[in-house]
């Protein structure tokens, strides 16, 4: 486990400034274990890929999103590659506008600026202004795109069996026959159990697993073909397709 980014005490710190602001640049790989703190966090990375998993669900943040962890909610965190970064500590008591689920925001350019001028405060003598402007980030970030970059895990044991068998194997191409045999059921109640504790179908539970992955390994500097054959696509274009699908943009206008 990596050294918290900022003391676990003002993590929890339930007076005083209305943002505690903190970056990391050029650090090593960081993993932090599950923990929580008093404090909300807003958490984005100015290089590489983040990966957070809380809720019995997992979230991928590239370098033009953030995450928000709301008050006391339980989180772990790994970084793909040496982590810098940034975050900020909400105190709890103005996080009342923000979600109270975590979520993946996309940034404005708005809030980087703002996020770039709180890293110049000293948080040891916050001042009126400093307030004014932690109030406009919020109410900033209230206005924010949320994305779907996360994706649950089933808690059913069978479910999450077969769900754990193909995290160990992304290139696994079996149909959804194959896998309904090895749980010992039907196609369509595979389908229908997966669907009402992820959301998604056990194909569609599938594909986004790839391409969360898929953003992991972008972030390395792995080319899209490469990629591609590592998650068990017949050719770059069938990936590129399915990519833009989920996301909106190709591999490389989305890493831009």
């Amino acid at each position: 486990m990596t050294s918290p980014l900022i003391s676990i005490n003002n993590a929890s710190l339930i007076e005083g400034p209305i943002i505690l602001p903190t970056q990391r640049v050029n650090d090593d790989v960081r993993i932090t274990s599950s923990h929580s703190h008093t404090r909300g966090q807003l958490i984005g990375t100015r290089s590489g890929l983040l990966s957070i998993e809380s809720l019995n669900k997992k979230w991928v943040v590239p370098i033009t999103h953030a995450i928000w962890i709301p008050p006391t909610i339980e989180h772990s965190l790994s970084s793909h590659g040496s982590f810098s970064g940034w975050s900020l500590y909400v105190r709890e008591s103005s996080c009342n506008c923000l979600p109270n689920i975590p979520c993946v925001l996309k940034i404005s350019n708005l809030l980087y600026e703002l996020i770039n001028r709180t890293m110049t405060w000293d948080i040891n003598a916050f001042d009126s202004r400093q307030e004014r402007l932690s109030e406009v980030l919020l109410d900033e970030v209230t206005t924010l795109q949320k994305m779907n970059l996360g994706i649950s895990m089933p808690t059913d044991p069978i479910l999450l069996k077969l769900a754990q068998s193909f995290l160990e194997n992304l290139d696994d191409d079996r149909k959804i026959k194959d896998w309904a045999y090895e749980g010992n059921m039907s196609s369509r109640t595979l389908t229908r159990k997966f669907t009402l504790e992820t959301g998604f179908s056990f194909n569609e539970w599938k594909i986004r697993i790839r391409l969360l992955k898929a953003l992991e390994l972008l972030a390395t500097g792995k080319q899209v073909k490469s990629i591609a054959l590592e998650l068990g696509y017949m050719n770059v274009s069938a990936f590129i397709a399915t990519f833009k699908k989920v996301f909106g943009q190709t591999p490389k206008d989305y890493m831009k």
